[in-house]
């Protein structure tokens, strides 16, 4: 019989970012970048998330924005500053 660490190391979803990952994207059709908070799995019927904390905050239907929770998809990785100009 297995333990339950060995049981959720082995059936637990495995993080694609993780925190301090500096990334750009999109939300709501608004560009955006910034660094990764934590990305988690918030039910089998939702999907995993990511929580981003922006660079520039987002004002958005008359709020402002300061993270955005997004999908993986959603978001790419930045290897350098340069990228940013293309948004």
């Amino acid at each position: 019989m297995s333990s339950l660490a060995e049981y959720f190391a082995k059936h637990r979803p495995q993080p694609v970012w993780h925190i301090g990952d500096r990334v750009s994207g999109r939300w709501n059709r608004i560009p955006f970048v910034g660094t990764v908070m934590n990305d988690n799995m918030v039910s089998e019927e939702v999907g995993p998330r990511v929580g981003v904390w922006l660079d520039l905050p987002i004002k958005h239907e008359g709020r402002v924005h300061n993270f955005v929770f997004v999908t993986q998809k959603c978001i790419k990785r930045l290897t350098n500053h340069e990228k940013v100009s293309r948004l």
